[in-house]
């Protein structure tokens, strides 16, 4: 997952990246969160206000200072989903050692 914090350095975006780095951290999240300042590459995004999230490359969330559940919610809606092991099967793509 490409984590990107768009804002420019104010205290809300200051404030935004914390919440983020905090909501990477306790969910256990190995992906690395940039950190976008520049305002070329922020409008690139579409963004014209800020704070702003982008996940993979899409925005998802832009303008506000969302709470702290807000943000855990946009992260846990973007992890790719685990399918379960087919016990019938052995988990294994149907070999059954």
């Amino acid at each position: 997952m490409k984590i990107q914090i768009l804002g420019t350095g104010c205290p809300t975006c200051n404030k935004f990246e914390e919440l983020i780095n905090q909501a990477v951290k306790e969910l256990s999240i190995e992906d690395k969160v940039e950190k976008v300042t520049d305002i070329i590459k922020i409008t690139d995004f579409g963004v014209m206000s800020m704070p702003a999230l982008a996940i993979d490359g899409k925005v998802v969330l832009s303008g506000q200072l969302p709470s702290y559940e807000k943000i855990k919610e946009l992260f846990v809606n973007a992890l790719p989903v685990e399918e379960p092991a087919d016990e019938e099967q052995g988990g294994c793509a149907g070999c059954f050692g």
